[in-house]
């Protein structure tokens, strides 16, 4: 089975950005069908009915696909190297896994409710609920590529500077986009 460890890593990687993709696009075409309820009436049924389309293909055509084939592939790896669950690394990063599925799982319910137009989210507070991605994925490729040498503290200082760095963002955008 090591002789496919290549392939199968590579297949993981594939299925990461992928599902990645799908997770940083929802809370973009979320964000574009709440601000297009603010068009004329026959203009917001109109472009209501185009995101619940594209939203429904971007889910269970990507989203969903790649986060259970990545989630196998990860599995599959595990199983050809064991001795990476005797590590502290992987221990908090399945821990970053589980908390990207809570988010995965989140992601869904809000889909739902897109879904049916029964959202009551902000463009402002999914602007901010997308960067829960980016905060996710910076954290499990540093723990997956550094590894050994990672000092938690000054990772987790470089998570919450990220963080603080992304709202800044937010709210300059906000500001720039009033004026």
């Amino acid at each position: 089975m090591e002789a496919y460890y290549p392939y199968i890593k590579a297949l993981h990687l594939i299925f990461v950005v992928t599902w990645f993709a799908g997770l940083f696009y929802m809370p973009r075409l979320f964000i574009y069908h709440i601000e297009s309820r603010d068009k004329g009436k026959s203009e917001a049924a109109v472009l209501g009915t185009q995101f619940r389309l594209m939203e429904r293909r971007l889910w269970y055509i990507i989203t969903w696909p790649s986060a259970i084939l990545c989630t196998l592939f990860a599995f599959t790896l595990l199983a050809i190297m064991p001795g990476w669950l005797q590590q502290g690394w992987m221990h908090v990063k399945l821990g970053f896994v589980v908390v990207l599925w809570g988010y995965h799982l989140l992601m869904h319910r809000m889909f739902l409710k897109f879904q049916r137009e029964a959202f009551s989210y902000t463009s402002g507070f999914m602007r901010i609920w997308n960067e829960g991605a980016t905060l996710i994925l910076f954290a499990m490729v540093f723990l997956a590529v550094v590894r050994h040498s990672l000092n938690w503290i000054y990772g987790l200082l470089g998570l919450i500077g990220l963080a603080v760095l992304l709202m800044l963002g937010i709210r300059l955008y906000k500001k720039l986009r009033k004026d």
